[in-house]
């Protein structure tokens, strides 16, 4: 049998050949969206490095510490210089020298040290009792509309109102005792506190309040662990202005209410000098009031404040 060529393969259709020429193959990335996409994941790194960077002490010192530094050294030596060129009597304006050496006389006979510990105790425990107290009210006052509406001004007003007015009632109730001095810390530091709270809770997004109802939050379990968390920024604003509303009471009180069984404190040492009529005491007073005040400010609130902030991705590691 005769062999018979095999036919050769059929050639495809015109429109499949056009097909294939115009098909899309893999595309080449232009180097300059490669060089994007690097610099992208690059910024990415760095974000999360940025994140993880601990400041060191040196930057810490030079951020925080020296301009608070340079500033008091210039309004020491401005003083010292207004005092060197008006030349005003000593019991009237003292200089810093003047106030430095009785600093040191009341410091020797332990008379500042005393007074400054009867009232930083005073002040730090009645802060706490204040606190502890606030907390739960500020919570339960969020939690119930109602409660809030009737209240929440009440609070406001409370606030705004000069915790000295409550010396005087305190002394009726209480006499010359610690229980009138702790009585208007607490007035002075509480309604701060719980307005704090309510801030904070109002800035809440509603979405995690429906998040914790989804799953099974209620009552106290909701203000505890989706409330409270989600409220801190707020409630620690509050707790700083608290404090400062305490301090205030506190030197107001120890002010006005002196002897019976109450201490020897920063406010009485205040008065003392103005009796005397000795300016250089009183200066040393004013100036270790203000002292506290600042140190617990940067001490202990700007570390809270900053480390909560950081937390939420709303401070950067050089604030």
């Amino acid at each position: 049998m005769p062999h018979v060529p095999a036919a050769p393969p059929a050639a495809p259709p015109a429109a499949s050949r056009a097909e294939e020429r115009t098909a899309p193959g893999p595309l080449p990335v232009p180097p300059a969206e490669q060089d994007g996409t690097g610099e992208e994941l690059a910024g990415l790194d760095a974000l999360q490095t940025e994140r993880t960077r601990r400041t060191s002490a040196g930057e810490v010192f030079r951020t925080k510490v020296a301009p608070p530094l340079v500033a008091l050294v210039a309004g020491l030596l401005l003083w010292q210089l207004l005092v060197a060129l008006l030349g005003p009597r000593p019991d009237v304006m003292p200089g810093p020298l003047d106030v430095g050496r009785q600093f040191i006389a009341l410091l020797t006979d332990g008379t500042v040290l005393g007074a400054l510990g009867t009232s930083l105790w005073r002040g730090i425990s009645g802060f706490l009792v204040a606190a502890a107290v606030a907390t739960p009210l500020g919570l339960l006052i969020a939690q119930r509309r109602a409660l809030r509406d009737a209240v929440g001004p009440i609070i406001s007003g409370l606030q705004v109102l000069p915790s000295i007015a409550w010396v005087p009632a305190a002394i009726i109730w209480f006499g010359l005792s610690d229980a009138t001095v702790y009585f208007v810390v607490l007035m002075g530091a509480i309604p701060s506190i719980v307005n704090g709270m309510l801030a904070g809770v109002d800035q809440i997004p509603p979405q995690l309040r429906r998040a914790g109802h989804v799953l099974g939050a209620r009552g106290w379990t909701m203000a505890s662990k989706v409330v409270l968390p989600a409220a801190l920024p707020g409630y620690v604003a509050g707790l700083k202005q608290g404090w400062a509303f305490s301090w205030r009471s506190l030197m107001g009180a120890e002010l006005i209410a002196i002897g019976g069984s109450i201490g020897f404190g920063l406010g009485s040492l205040l008065e003392q000098g103005r009796t005397v009529s000795n300016m250089a005491v009183v200066m040393v007073a004013v100036l270790s009031i203000l002292a506290v005040g600042i140190l617990v400010e940067l001490l202990f609130f700007n570390p809270v404040e900053r480390r909560l902030l950081r937390g939420r991705g709303l401070l950067g590691h050089r604030s």
